[in-house]
């Protein structure tokens, strides 16, 4: 145990010191809008070269110094929350290659050597997924990765398509006539790693993961690098036709099933992963409304608070003898007044509630889709999920928080671990202020100062206030009424997403696998095959073999008669 805390502790302070020398530079280059690409040729054959690109620009710097904060805190947590984990060496290495990933899929703007970021996320996440190695866990992992497979294809078409243009630079990309297919293969890639529609089951499911995994996957890193992924690409994508108009409709629904699902599920993991869900469709939505560093911002505020609620969560599980059901759990204030105290600045970031860091953003946000010319229908779509994000942070705080203590355990000591402490403390003081001190930044990056009237500017603020009231009449009736049980079932299997896009589709590879092997690789190819050839030529030296034995008489008058004519033929001549 001595080991891990030492090895743990070590890669915290490495990566928190990487941020903190970071964070200069990133400012400099901010303020200075400076932008740095470098090209280091390999080796060159002929009129072929093999180039290593990396690019420093603003948005690099600040996604990497925010990635390594977030996975330093994660990793401090860490060394006081899996301490009696025998595998915790092979945990501490498997999070230091998946911030790696990140940080190279961050800084190389090259799509064939992206993809090694891209695929490295996949690979770590299925390892990190199936850590507790039990069924569960096994399921969630192949759903995983199975979701994200489908990107990496659609990332390596994207390079064969870009064959044509004669580079796979991202940042000096432009149009040309299959300009629409490799949009499309881009955003399916992207829509696979951040959840959209018809892909989000497998975000739930990777809930198998340890609680840190969990607040490191969910919050800066592997949903995050869809959204990066087009963010990059942004500049190319804005000028597919349809781009902007069909990634806002599936994101306002993939925010809206989010909502709704979250208010209807009864764990506590669960609930924040379907926030997380939510707030990756607040961002896809930004992206649509064709506002790339407005969704980088949410980004930013979003992966603070939701890392820090991860942790709190954690430290609610220990505190409730390892259940994640909320209604199992109850007075976890008394207990825990420090992690209660952060996770109600995590909750109320995510409704958005004023001068927190999530305001900053998610209201910008809104407020732009109220200003631009966007259809009614979506804009009613997007502050009813607004309203559901209010309620379900209510009814999680309600039941955990504040409700009666449904169990006799009482669990104090973690209260009192210094490196939990610090890790919580360094987020919620990020969670309060990263909002405020990033908001000058990015609004220099907003489109053309607007005014709303004074109904629409407060009307974010009555949508939340809305939710939490609904939430605070209704919270508990659903749960007990027989009618509402078959609506639970469908809200909290998300719309039967999981049973119409995941399992038919495992199902049928594994089906189709097991027949082809059963009539192809067992069955025609060793008939044609090897087997099939062996037993053909077995056969024929059998016969001939038979035909020498039995038939000796035969050959002997068969020589007589040939020697006889033989003879004849002679004399003859």
């Amino acid at each position: 145990m001595n080991n891990f805390l030492k090895s743990s502790s070590i890669s915290s302070f490495f990566l928190l010191s990487y941020s903190a020398i970071l964070l200069p530079i990133t400012v400099m280059f901010i303020m200075g809008n400076k932008n740095i690409l470098l090209e280091w040729t390999i080796f060159e054959l002929s009129s072929c070269s093999m180039t290593l690109m990396l690019i420093l620009d603003p948005v690099s710097l600040s996604f990497s110094n925010v990635v390594c904060l977030i996975s330093g805190c994660v990793m401090l947590f860490s060394s006081s929350y899996m301490s009696h984990d025998p595998f915790l060496k092979r945990f501490v290495w498997l999070v230091m290659l998946f911030v790696m990933s990140m940080n190279l899929l961050v800084f190389i703007p090259s799509l064939p050597a992206l993809l090694l970021g891209w695929d490295g996320l996949g690979i770590v996440s299925f390892a990190l997924v199936i850590y507790y190695q039990n069924m569960k866990s096994l399921g969630a992992g192949m759903l995983t990765v199975l979701a994200n497979r489908v990107g990496d294809v659609m990332i390596l078409i994207s390079i064969g398509l870009l064959v044509l243009q004669g580079h796979w630079c991202i940042v000096s990309m432009w149009d040309f006539y299959l300009a629409s297919w490799v949009g499309l293969t881009i955003t399916i890639a992207a829509m696979t790693k951040s959840a959209q529609i018809p892909f989000s089951s497998w975000l739930p499911a990777a809930m198998a993961a340890p609680t840190p995994v969990s607040a490191l996957v969910h919050s800066s890193t592997l949903v995050t690098a869809g959204v990066f992924l087009i963010i990059r690409f942004f500049p190319f994508l804005s000028e597919v036709p349809g781009f902007k108009s069909s990634l806002l409709f599936i994101s306002v629904l993939t925010l809206l099933m989010a909502g709704i699902g979250a208010n209807y599920e009864n764990d506590l993991k669960k609930i924040i992963a379907l926030s997380t869900l939510s707030q990756l469709g607040v961002m896809m939505m930004s992206l649509g409304l064709g506002m790339p560093y407005l969704a980088l911002f949410h980004l930013y505020t979003h992966a603070l608070f939701k890392a820090l609620l991860f942790l709190c969560a954690g430290m609610f599980i220990h505190n409730s003898s390892n259940t994640q059901d909320i209604r199992h759990m109850g007075l976890l204030f008394s207990q825990s007044p420090l992690t209660t105290t952060c996770m109600n600045i995590a909750n109320l970031s995510l409704c958005g509630a004023p001068f927190l860091s999530g305001f900053y953003s998610k209201d910008l946000i809104l407020e732009l889709s109220l200003s631009d010319p966007t259809s009614f229908l979506m804009v009613l779509l997007i502050f009813l999920a607004t309203g559901m994000t209010a309620a379900y942070s209510f009814r999680l705080s309600f039941c955990s928080l504040w409700s009666l203590m449904k169990n006799c355990s009482y669990h104090q000591k973690q209260e009192y671990d210094l490196y939990v402490n610090w890790a919580t403390s360094i987020l919620s003081l990020a969670a309060i202020m990263a909002g405020l001190v990033m908001q000058n930044v990015f609004l220099s990056f907003s489109p053309l100062p607007f005014v709303l009237p004074f109904f629409l500017k407060m009307l974010t603020i009555v949508v939340i206030l809305s939710g939490l009231f609904i939430a605070f009449v209704s919270w508990d009736v659903s749960h007990n009424e027989k009618s509402m049980k078959k609506m639970q079932f469908f809200f909290s299997t998300m719309w039967f997403l999981a049973p119409i896009s995941a399992q038919p589709l495992t199902k049928f590879s594994m089906v189709a696998g097991t027949n082809i092997m059963k009539s192809v690789d067992m069955g025609w190819l060793e008939i044609l095959g090897g087997q099939g050839v062996f037993s053909l030529s077995s056969s024929l030296s059998k016969q001939n073999q038979s035909v020498q034995i039995k038939s000796l008489n035969f050959f002997i008058s068969l020589m007589l008669f040939a020697v006889v004519l033989f003879i004849m033929l002679f004399v003859k001549h």
